[in-house]
């Protein structure tokens, strides 16, 4: 047994197997990494004889699960980094390519990101990794919410699809999700199977930390401008132009914060679409990857992060907030009471409800008399049971699934296939699907037809 001080205090143990293992994972980083930054950080802990530390981040390696990857950006295998990422990129290409190389070839991938530090860069080397291996690409041209990768997948038939995104994490964080060829998050086995492609394959290729290639083959290809007018169309599409007329005659204004995440300007191209007006929290609708305002990018944490919102709302006399996290997939609301000032920030379970509630009205508005039996909603083990109760009064369908959209996604598309509609899903940390060729949790159409509800409301 070896014994390495660190410092004063800390004491890192390890035997003669582990020291060669830690020896061999520091030679092959030295020998693989390329990013000067984390190379750096390398030489430092060398210095420091800091093994503790190393012998987390090089003999632990982040694991693919159903979420993809996410974690801190870091130096070693246990964290979000150029070399992890260009591992993954290689052993998904692998697994895709064996999975159904036909389809790969014919309609490649989509790829999108958000405005974190290094979303761009690595979904530049996941594009560039693709295109090397003659796969077509749609490389984003610019910062995407999230729900446009499952809508891509589906419109363009592609064989997958990666969102670089931590959504709402902490901003030393960063993550790669992605899409199976049903346009829904992958599930179990399919996590395992891309895992294992990734072990296969850790050893980068001298042409996969190169990306010249981008701009230079017509393999990539940006589908930005026409993916975001068609899914603006398609959204305004769900709301019956009778609310659309309301929505304009209502004339409600609600501040919206984008938590410094990529979704303002999708967010009012949609409201503009359908007559609802928002005034911006300035210092929040643009990208910032240090998230310069808040302590979490996260809507759900309440008035801590809500806090400018509600001040600019004040400021403008206005009395609803309306909130998308990061990467735009998620919705908050809040609505101020106008007798004590206080604000009400609804629940996920609460929004659920109503909305819920307002999907189905806006279905039996448009088809008057439809039997209820082939009408499906759904919502997650974790999440109140509100929709079963409409269910059994209302006489439609509301069944629960595993925990995450993942699960509801992937359920939404099998009763799809088997002739059914399912005009909803929910789960409880305010994540809602509201647009059926978008098999994942949307944040903008969720305002879409949360806002036109308000108009109902207040009309």
């Amino acid at each position: 047994m070896k014994d390495y001080l660190v410092g004063r205090t800390r004491m890192c143990l390890l035997d003669t197997q582990q020291w060669t293992n830690l020896e061999t994972k520091i030679a092959e980083w030295r020998k693989w990494d390329r990013h000067p930054e984390t190379k750096d950080a390398l030489k430092q802990l060398l210095k420091e004889k800091n093994y503790v530390e190393l012998e987390k981040i090089m003999l632990h390696r982040i694991t693919f699960g159903t979420a993809g990857l996410r974690g801190k950006m870091a130096l070693g295998y246990s964290n979000m980094n150029d070399l992890v990422v260009i591992q993954t990129a290689q052993g998904w290409l692998k697994y895709l390519q064996v999975k159904d190389v036909i389809l790969l070839r014919k309609n490649g991938i989509v790829v999108g990101y958000d405005g974190r530090h290094n979303s761009r860069r690595w979904a530049e080397f996941t594009a560039a990794i693709f295109a090397r291996a003659d796969c077509p690409v749609k490389l984003f041209g610019g910062v995407c919410p999230t729900p446009f990768i499952s809508y891509a997948i589906g419109k363009y038939g592609c064989a997958g699809g990666v969102m670089v995104t931590a959504s709402h994490n902490p901003k030393e964080d960063n993550g790669y999700k992605v899409y199976d060829s049903n346009a829904c998050q992958i599930i179990d086995p399919v996590d395992k199977k891309i895992q294992s492609a990734i072990l296969r394959n850790l050893q980068p290729l001298e042409t996969s930390w190169n990306t010249s290639i981008i701009g230079f083959t017509p393999l990539i290809t940006d589908p930005l401008h026409q993916l975001t007018d068609d899914y603006t169309k398609l959204v305004a599409s769900t709301i019956n132009p009778v609310y659309v007329n309301n929505n304009k005659k209502t004339q409600l204004s609600f501040t919206y914060t984008a938590m410094h995440g990529v979704g303002y300007k999708y967010m009012k191209r949609v409201l503009d679409a359908i007559g609802v007006h928002i005034i911006p929290v300035e210092k929040q609708k643009n990208p910032d990857p240090e998230f310069s305002t808040v302590e979490y990018p996260n809507p759900e944490e309440g008035e801590g992060s809500l806090n400018l919102a509600i001040k600019t709302a004040e400021m403008f006399g206005n009395t609803l907030i309306i909130a998308n996290d990061p990467d735009a997939d998620r919705f908050a609301f809040a609505e101020r009471d106008i007798n004590t000032g206080d604000w009400k920030i609804f629940t996920g379970n609460e929004l659920g409800a109503l909305l819920g509630w307002w999907m189905l009205h806006c279905y039996e508005i448009e088809h008057k008399n439809a039997p209820m039996d082939r009408i499906y909603m759904l919502s997650s083990t974790v999440s109140s049971r509100i929709l079963q109760i409409i269910a059994k009064a209302r006489g439609f369908n509301a069944i629960e699934t595993l925990t995450g959209f993942k699960w509801m996604g992937n359920k939404a598309l099998e009763l799809r296939k088997q002739g059914k509609t399912v005009l909803f899903a929910f789960e409880i940390d305010i994540g809602f699907m509201c647009v059926p060729e978008i098999l994942d949790k949307d944040g903008i159409s969720a305002a879409a037809h949360f806002t036109t509800l308000c108009s109902f409301v207040y009309r």
